[in-house]
């Protein structure tokens, strides 16, 4: 029998999507208490996602050195306890540190093409105040086969606090989202009536989805991992206003629905 052909496995070339755990900060308290933060505000939103932990933007990286340094294997465990799945390590050539950790049995060092180009410093004016800095990104090692459209999920009644709702493609609420409800969607998230509860779009790293609503009173926003809490007001010009809210770059955009 040829060794190309066999009745019992194939290897074949592919990829596998994943998400990109940035990280901005060697300080591994400042991690856990936002990482604990957000998970218990929304503790679906991981959702046991596989992640590849990038640590090409810490400080000093890139100019040749090996620049700041974290524990991965404590950062390892962090990510385990909030329902995230590591399976490996994105790191520049010079920081040997990440690739000597990762021959001594860790996690495998991964190449990652990112959507957006290669890392650069940035800050996102729309993230809580909070001293940690980790960004969750979308990203894939090659670009998956285009999948088949999701038909858009509607709810036509109100969702009450405690209720969730998840979506493979876009969502549409016809009701009020309550304070401690909360409506997820892998695309995009259409809300025709108050939302005060919390709204994730693009959970799987959809870079293009928007939010849309008729009333912007919420908890938290966010979309591909980028995210705003209360915790930073809203613009009186956006406050209680029909809105739409997109992705630039690492920054949530939110403008006025001209609805007349």
């Amino acid at each position: 029998m040829s060794l190309n052909k066999t009745p019992f496995f194939e290897l074949r070339s592919g990829s596998v999507d994943t998400l990109l755990f940035v990280v901005k900060t060697p300080d591994l308290d400042a991690l856990r208490t936002e990482l604990t933060r957000r998970f218990e505000a929304t503790p679906e939103f991981f959702a046991n996602d596989v992640v590849a932990i990038d640590v090409r933007r810490l400080a000093g990286s890139g100019n040749g050195g090996e620049g700041e340094r974290i524990s991965l294997a404590e950062l390892e465990t962090l990510l385990k306890s909030v329902r995230m799945r590591p399976v490996g390590v994105v790191a520049l050539p010079a920081q040997t540190w990440a690739v000597q950790w990762a021959n001594a049995g860790g996690l495998p060092i991964l190449e990652a093409r990112d959507r957006r180009g290669a890392p650069k410093p940035s800050v996102d004016e729309a993230k809580p105040n909070t001293e940690a800095a980790a960004v969750i990104e979308a990203a894939v090692a090659k670009e998956p086969p285009p999948a088949a459209p999701q038909p858009a999920t509607i709810i036509d009644r109100p969702l009450r606090s405690g209720q969730q709702v998840y979506a493979k493609g876009d969502l549409i609420v016809l009701g009020l989202v309550s304070y401690g409800a909360e409506v997820i969607a892998e695309g995009n998230i259409h809300v025709y009536a108050p939302l005060r509860g919390r709204a994730l779009a693009g959970v799987h790293g959809n870079l293009d989805a928007r939010i849309f609503c008729t009333c912007l009173e919420p908890e938290l926003i966010s979309i591909a991992g980028i995210y705003r809490t209360t915790e930073n007001p809203l613009p009186a010009d956006v406050a209680s206003k029909p809105v739409q809210i997109w992705l630039d770059e690492e920054k949530l955009m939110i403008e006025p629905l001209r609805l007349t």
